[in-house]
């Protein structure tokens, strides 16, 4: 197990803000994540659990303990099941890192988490966020979950229906917020590639290369490029991806905004609902490019806000709700962070 004093966060973070916590641990076990529950009941002070830290923005030192799941490894597991979630079982631990898997599952013939390409972050946020992009969310291929109760010390085993998923949601963000530590994550996958072309411009892009029945590993590659394309590498430029989520509204509400703007995207939910691209509605607001600060929308995906170099947290936090004021007046949508700010 880790056990770090006054410990620099700067590598944990994609914004690369360089802010402190009070103590670091990282567990790479059930055993060790079971003496690190037992760790945060006798210690008096706060804590966050985080992940790869691309959905993290921190604006000041962190006078706490910061836990992050090592758990490595992963293991398939087939049965003569005919359903998809049935056929084969891939049980990944908490610290893989996602998009590693996603390249393991389709280099062992096994397939669903293709258009889940290229998501940073690992496998333990897959559950807690219920990632999610091109027509594929997490929650469509968890099966379970299995994880340490910080309360009690006890091994909890539990399906995705207990998770309670939505868009962008799960109980881990809400009633189960900092109580428990994720140690592995079961995906259910199939055996046959059904590919899922039609969010997006994955079909435009699958044509323009003469690809007319992609395989699993043509199908990420598009994904890879076009994600490529559009995100900063947050190597080169600190940013955490999206950092709002896409807008969900009523049809009615959708219909009204559509006659005011004709060429709004959007796309539908359920029957009563529409989703409205937050950064298209930032970029009719005309932050796309712009700088405040040190702070920055990025100049091609107006959803990303980037550290143009040296920004603190708080210069991020007011480029945000700079951004949300002017949305909320043009359009009447109140648009929420996706990243998770401390």
């Amino acid at each position: 197990m880790k056990d770090f004093k006054n410990y620099s966060l700067k590598e944990h973070n994609t914004f690369g803000i360089n802010a402190k916590c009070k103590r670091y641990l990282e567990f790479e076990s059930d055993v060790e994540a079971i003496e690190v529950a037992e760790i945060l009941r006798k210690s008096q002070l706060p804590y966050i659990i985080i992940g790869g830290g691309s959905n993290l923005l921190l604006t000041k030192d962190f006078d706490g303990i910061v836990v992050r799941s090592g758990i490595k490894g992963y293991q398939f597991e087939e049965s003569g099941g005919g359903s998809q979630e049935a056929e084969v079982r891939m049980t990944c631990g908490s610290g893989e890192v996602w998009d590693d898997m996603v390249a393991t599952s389709i280099e062992a013939g096994y397939y669903g988490m293709e258009n889940l390409s290229l998501i940073p972050g690992d496998v333990g946020a897959s559950a807690v966020q219920n990632i999610g992009a091109y027509g594929m969310e997490a929650q469509y291929l968890i099966l379970c979950v299995r994880m340490i109760e910080i309360a009690t010390g006890k091994t909890w085993t539990i399906d995705k229906e207990a998770c309670e998923y939505g868009y962008r949601q799960s109980r881990f963000k809400h009633d189960w917020k900092n109580r428990f530590l994720i140690t592995r994550v079961t995906y259910g996958l199939s055996k046959t590639f059904r590919p899922n072309l039609d969010y997006g411009n994955i079909r435009a892009e699958l044509e323009r290369k003469g690809i007319q029945e992609p395989t699993a590993q043509q199908l990420r590659d598009i994904i890879i490029e076009i994600r490529n394309a559009k995100l900063p590498d947050p190597k080169v430029e600190g940013n955490a991806g999206s950092f709002f989520m896409n807008a969900i509204v009523t049809k009615q509400r959708c219909e009204k905004l559509a006659k005011q703007y004709p060429d709004m995207p959007h796309f539908e939910v359920d029957s009563r609902h529409e989703k409205i691209p937050v950064g298209w509605m930032i970029e009719q607001c005309g932050w796309k490019g712009k700088t405040l600060g040190r702070a920055g929308v990025h100049d091609r995906q107006a959803l990303v806000l980037v550290n143009r170099g040296g920004a603190t947290g708080e210069e991020i936090v007011a480029l945000c709700e700079a951004i949300r004021k002017d949305v909320r007046e043009k359009f009447g949508i109140v648009i929420h962070p996706e990243v998770n700010i401390i």
